[in-house]
């Protein structure tokens, strides 16, 4: 069935539902944060179910809230990962209910979309695919929808796309539309605006500095008045990296200045950027930067000076480095930002 893949969806069998995150999972558990638990009233639902999301949205502080409600309640969904050497949420294999895949998910909408926002979405990937050359196999849809737990009064449309090769050409054919208009809309200069206020107490940037992420982020748009966000993916060929083959561990917090060598990686999550001409305020020269956070995800570009701050990070195993993590569990404020 393929190895678990970042944004695919787990339930546990108490009916608690979790993202998965990355590419690094124990050989029998599933790496996971928690995202809707079964309420009695809740916005989220399916069939006679509801559900609350856990958190409003994600980041890694929201993540790291969940913690207290797992180990109160659900403790065997805790791990001390001796890889990562951080305590993070997972599923163990024989808790999962149930595995929500993406495209699988997607290929039946297109088949049989059952209400207004899925046949939406149906449209919406048959004009994407069309746009960019790919095959609507490319795609597949998470969040809500992937769970059937949509509303199609307030939900949006969360995409997945599979490979760098697809992710690279439809970030090209996003950023096409844009500049020519069409049925696919950008964020308008207000609501560009609002997304950035929204933003300004959750990261340590100014307003102008988060004006900037928006006019540089091309995953997202709106169709037929419907948000709709594209979240690229790694291919099982892609995931090049076994569990246990290399160990992370904290050494502690770094600031500094780098030139960005090589982005390629930037597109996935974690987003890593090679860097060259590295100056920080103490430690070990870092060979790269890697963001768990989204915001910083393929929004820098090669040849451009950038600023960090996070964790340092010692790499030992099959390769042997230092980095900087932007947006990991146990970081202080963290960021990556244009050099100015």
């Amino acid at each position: 069935m393929g190895k678990p893949k970042d944004r695919d969806f787990v339930e546990a069998v108490e009916g608690l539902i979790f993202c998965v995150v990355g590419y690094l999972h124990p050989p029998d558990r599933v790496t996971a944060y928690l995202k809707y638990v079964p309420v009695a009233e809740g916005k989220w639902r399916r069939g006679e179910t509801a559900y609350a999301r856990v958190i409003p949205y994600y980041h890694v502080s929201q993540v790291e809230n969940t913690y207290g409600f797992l180990g109160e309640r659900h403790p065997e969904y805790l791990y001390d990962c001796p890889v990562r050497n951080i305590t993070v949420s997972s599923v163990p294999r024989d808790r999962i209910k149930a595995y929500y895949r993406p495209r699988e998910r997607l290929e039946s909408i297109m088949k049989d979309p059952g209400d207004g926002l899925e046949f939406k979405l149906r449209d919406l990937v048959t004009i994407l695919s069309g746009l960019a050359g790919l095959d609507v196999k490319d795609f597949g849809v998470t969040g809500s929808i992937l769970t059937g737990s949509h509303s199609p009064d307030f939900s949006d449309i969360d995409l997945t796309v599979y490979g760098r090769e697809a992710s690279t050409a439809l970030r090209e054919a996003l950023r096409e539309t844009r500049r020519n208009g069409g049925v696919i809309q950008p964020f308008n200069a207000s609501k560009r605006e609002a997304w950035s206020r929204g933003r300004e107490g959750r990261f340590p940037l100014g307003f102008g500095e988060l004006m900037e992420f928006a006019e540089r982020r091309w995953n997202y748009g709106v169709y037929m008045d419907t948000y709709f966000s594209v979240h690229p993916v790694r291919t099982d060929p892609e995931i090049i990296e076994e569990y246990g083959e290399s160990t992370y561990t904290s050494i502690g917090s770094v600031r500094g200045s780098a030139t960005v060598a090589a982005a390629s990686e930037a597109i996935y999550l974690p987003a890593v950027y090679g860097l060259e001409g590295v100056e920080t305020d103490s430690g070990p020269e870092v060979a790269e930067v890697a963001s768990y956070e989204g915001l910083y995800a393929d929004m820098f570009y090669p040849g451009e000076r950038i600023e960090f701050s996070g964790i340092l990070e010692r790499v030992e195993g099959e390769r042997s480095i230092h980095r900087v993590v932007v947006g990991g569990a146990g970081s202080e404020p963290s960021y990556i930002k244009r050099h100015t």
